[in-house]
């Protein structure tokens, strides 16, 4: 609900997957943010990571026009350029992977070959590890956050008690949403029709 949605990668040679699996990467919701920082670190010396942080206000706006897909798709699309693997392995953003995976070959547009898949980040090393990338840089981002705002935010996440709190706070008095907050996001949504802005006239003989 909170701070920028992260979207991670990493790129390596084949030779150096064995390497890979050996560092202990999984999915990142699986790992410890001390075990996560720990593989992220190692991370370095087999291959390239990159992470691109994407704003709350870019979030939104792409959630207004119904969206959400095609601005992951764009980023996808973005660190393929960037990085110019043979192969790219993509945890697909459409509940079709087969679709997505046809979309985003389309839009890189070059000899790279696209396999798209549901849970990837989970059965495969090289997503898995994208997913560490994008995890570590995205607790920073909060951390930063945190630190520049005078109040307690938890993780940002919808499960966590502090944030819930964070947002109930907002939500109350006429709904003033900070530009760190995913206005768009159902969550923040529902937090706002749970809670309506009180007016004078509620209290009025």
């Amino acid at each position: 609900m909170l701070g920028p949605l992260v979207v991670g990668a990493f790129c390596c040679e084949e030779r150096r997957l064995g390497a890979l699996v050996a560092s202990g990467v999984r999915d990142s919701k699986q790992l410890t943010a001390a075990r996560r920082t720990e593989i992220r670190a190692q991370l370095e010396d087999l291959g390239e990571c990159r992470s691109v942080p994407l704003a709350p206000r870019t979030v939104d706006a792409y959630v207004a026009r119904g969206g959400l897909n095609e601005l992951e798709l764009e980023t996808f699309v973005a660190l393929v350029h960037d990085l110019q693997p043979d192969v790219a392995y993509v945890d697909a953003c459409d509940p079709d992977a087969v679709r997505f995976g046809r979309r985003l070959a389309a839009k890189v547009g070059t000899a790279v070959a696209i396999v798209s898949a549901h849970h990837a980040d989970e059965d495969v090393p090289v997503v898995s590890a994208a997913s560490v990338v994008a995890k570590v840089a995205r607790d920073a981002a909060i951390d930063r956050l945190q630190g520049e705002v005078a109040e307690e935010i938890g993780s940002g996440y919808p499960s966590d008690p502090v944030t819930q709190a964070c947002v109930a706070r907002h939500a109350e008095h006429g709904g003033a949403i900070p530009p760190w907050m995913r206005r768009s996001w159902e969550t923040v949504q529902r937090v706002k029709r749970e809670r309506p802005a009180v007016t004078l006239d509620r209290f009025a003989p």
